[in-house]
């Protein structure tokens, strides 16, 4: 008996680790420190110590079930992209620069080209969003997960200087909301879209005129990274009052996260274009429209909070960043929460 026999084949974990060097060489910055391989992943501060007061900030998360497209599609080099959205965009939603993140795989069997395609993904998000490759962990799981499925997870750390923290403390009514465009589903609501559709190849295959492309390249469209949009609008010498990352929980849980006590938030529905798959999800699964707006994006990925004096400058910012942007709303005096009409 021996290690391999058991299920685990360290020789696969080495090829992997060979497979995927060429992306992660892709995502350095001149902070990193040492090569890829060694026990921990070293970045330099030497930069941070010009800054005043550097804060660090962290963000943590997965892709949730969205995976399950990724195994029924065999296409695992965009859900990579997803992971590293999730956690940069909350670093960013801070104010902050995400500087390097880090993966951690778990598979049933360690298949080397598979596991670099999806490393490919993880290393192609960093890039999107200015963020080393630092690091991150395969861990073969025989016996507990099946062989050919696997999870994925990861986290980020990003700085800030401490009076460019975005924490809504200077929000007040009558500033103004926008937002920026959505890819789609993102990664968020996918437990309530495997309900309504059927998880098949041939289900995920069939094209909607409405979608303009099959229904899996629509659900399985990368989340957007929203990293250098609000850098744009920083650069813009905006200042962000709040903003919020619209994920799990939809509008109605993560727009409140960004106000302060007494403040409400105004979003009108009909500001902005809705991508065709929620009208599709929401007539498929006759789905009630607070339901919705409670577990999707509904076409929003990001939505800050600015000045209005500042909102011309702002929407530039965000095009020249390659965004959308739409005035969405506005905030007024109130309970904490939102409304949307």
């Amino acid at each position: 008996m021996d290690y391999k026999k058991a299920g685990v084949d360290i020789e696969a974990g080495y090829k992997s680790v060979e497979l995927m060097k060429e992306y992660v060489k892709g995502t350095m910055r001149s902070e990193v420190m040492g090569g890829i391989g060694g026990f921990s992943g070293a970045f330099s501060l030497a930069a941070i110590k010009d800054m005043e007061e550097p804060v660090l900030l962290s963000g943590t998360d997965g892709v949730g079930t969205k995976i399950k497209l990724a195994f029924l599609l065999d296409q695992h080099d965009t859900i990579g992209i997803d992971c590293v959205a999730m956690c940069v965009n909350d670093v960013a939603c801070a104010g902050g620069e995400p500087l390097f993140f880090l993966d951690y795989i778990a598979c049933g069997k360690n298949y080397p080209e598979k596991i670099a395609t999806i490393v490919k993904g993880v290393a192609e998000g960093c890039k999107m969003s200015g963020c080393a490759l630092v690091g991150g962990e395969t861990a073969e799981h025989p016996g507990l997960m099946p062989e050919d499925e696997y999870d994925l997870a990861g986290f980020s750390v990003g700085v800030v200087e401490k009076k460019d923290l975005i924490d809504g403390s200077t929000l007040k009514a009558g500033d103004v909301l926008i937002g920026i465009a959505s890819s789609g589903v993102h990664s968020n609501g996918f437990s309530l879209v495997r309900k309504v559709f059927p998880m098949t190849v041939e289900s995920l295959n069939t094209y909607y005129d409405e979608l303009g492309t099959t229904l899996g390249k629509a659900l399985i469209e990368p989340t957007r990274i929203y990293v250098k949009a609000l850098k744009s609008v920083k650069d813009a010498g905006v200042k962000v009052k709040a903003c919020s990352h619209i994920t799990g929980g939809g509008f109605y849980e993560n727009i409140p996260r960004m106000l302060k006590d007494g403040i409400r938030a105004v979003v009108k529905k009909d500001s902005y274009d809705i991508p065709p798959i929620f009208g599709l999800l929401q007539k498929t699964g006759n789905i009630e429209d607070q339901m919705m707006y409670n577990t999707y994006n509904m076409g929003l990925g990001m939505i800050v909070a600015v000045d209005k004096a500042d909102v011309d400058k702002t929407m530039e910012a965000i095009k020249a960043a390659g965004e959308t942007p739409y005035v969405v709303g506005y905030t007024e005096d109130g309970e904490k929460g939102v409304t949307l009409c």
